[in-house]
């Protein structure tokens, strides 16, 4: 049935319109979206939500689980649905399943697990394909990995990866300071794949040349690469420094302190952040113990770390994030918004089809207020939270 949905403000998040109204068709796309004064008489399914805020779904590329669940673990049918299904409270409508193994069997495994489950579709929000982060990392900068799954760059199992995944490989997070780095990035960047620079321990000048070169993104920003001081930039430099690349920031709080992120608002702005969650299985849920990339974890007080103290992913919710953004930062709503729907979607070479509310594009859109809790979610068009 076609819906017709009335607010005082949606955010495209390009613009803001004022008491406007959108259009979704039975097909789950976006037929009109204006000022409601100029909207068509159509039939179907009419939604008043007067103060309300529409915004585009958030999308969340990357991310290892949540709510008990954990990418390429257990039953992978089970967990995926159960997942989608979970993460629409936060809003979001689009994910990317964040993957590695013990060695390339395993992860070829998995890959080849989760394609047909993609290509099926799940109830909530949308499987979007695959984020492959590690295993060509540099142990220096393991963060909460495994080192013993750690290794150099190999073009043809990165190859291998491309080919199980029949296109469902979106991203992938490699160091490029190993052998053979520049090699498995040209062939990723040329196969379309977002090629993303994390767990570097490298200097200025090489994160510099890579990030001129086949490297078009910086995964988890701040977190598990070398840092910045003035006699020696590393990564941090590099990608302050640079003029198109985008970077995930985890806007938690934990990882990355708010000045930090008012810092790299400033150098990137809204067109050239990535909001992510890098969330484990106990996001959702109460402090406990749970399992990590082969790794055991404890979330005590909502702070997620190995044994030894390293902090081992979050446990946060994107919509939360988000709020933080617009709070911590001189981010506005619409731009916090942006960073996490329109530069994912960009970054993932969605742009077209999701990220933003525009005519011909999906109904993947959420209600929000001003803090950003969200009480409706909709996905192609269906309703799959509604708390209004």
């Amino acid at each position: 049935m076609t819906k017709i949905l009335h607010s005082n403000t949606i955010i495209t998040p390009k613009n803001i319109i004022k008491n406007g109204t959108i259009i979704v068709s039975d097909e789950g796309r976006i037929t009109f979206i204006g000022e409601t004064s100029h909207a068509p008489k159509v039939d179907g399914q009419t939604i008043d939500l007067k103060d309300r805020i529409i915004s585009p779904g958030f999308i969340d590329i990357h991310v290892h689980g949540g709510y008990g669940v954990a990418f390429g673990m257990d039953d992978l049918a089970e967990g995926l649905s159960k997942y989608s299904n979970w993460v629409v409270t936060s809003g979001v409508t689009g994910f990317l399943c964040t993957i590695t193994g013990p060695n390339a069997s395993a992860i070829f495994k998995t890959i080849d697990d989760y394609v047909p489950l993609f290509e099926k579709g799940v109830p909530g929000a949308q499987a979007l394909g695959l984020h492959i982060e590690g295993p060509f990392l540099n142990p220096e900068k393991k963060g909460a990995f495994n080192p013993t799954w750690l290794r150099s760059p190999d073009l043809s199992e990165a190859q291998n990866y491309l080919k199980l995944g029949k296109g469902w490989v979106k991203q992938m997070t490699l160091a490029p300071e190993l052998p053979h780095a520049a090699e498995v990035a040209s062939h990723l960047r040329n196969a379309g794949v977002a090629t993303a620079l994390g767990h570097s321990n490298t200097d200025y000048e090489t994160a510099t040349s890579a990030l001129e070169g086949d490297f078009t993104h910086v995964t988890h920003t701040f977190n598990a690469q070398s840092n910045f001081s003035h006699r020696a930039p590393g990564v941090m430099g590099a990608v302050m420094a640079s003029q198109k690349i985008t970077g995930e920031l985890i806007g938690d709080g934990v990882h990355v302190h708010p000045g930090a992120m008012k810092i790299l608002f400033r150098c990137l702005g809204c067109e050239r952040i990535s909001l992510i969650t890098d969330a484990i299985p106990g996001a959702g849920l109460a402090d406990g113990e749970y399992n990590l990339i082969g790794q055991h974890v404890k979330v005590l007080n909502g702070k997620a770390t190995l044994d030894d103290g390293t902090i081992a992913g979050s446990t946060a919710q994107l919509n939360q994030c988000v709020n933080n953004m617009q709070q911590w930062t001189e981010a506005s709503l619409a731009e916090a918004v942006q960073m996490a729907s329109l530069i994912p979607a960009r970054v993932i070479g969605l742009e077209n089809e999701i990220g933003s509310l525009e005519v011909g594009k999906l109904a993947n859109l959420i209600v929000i207020d001003e803090e950003v809790n969200v009480y409706m979610t909709m996905v192609r068009g269906n309703i799959v939270l509604n708390n209004i």
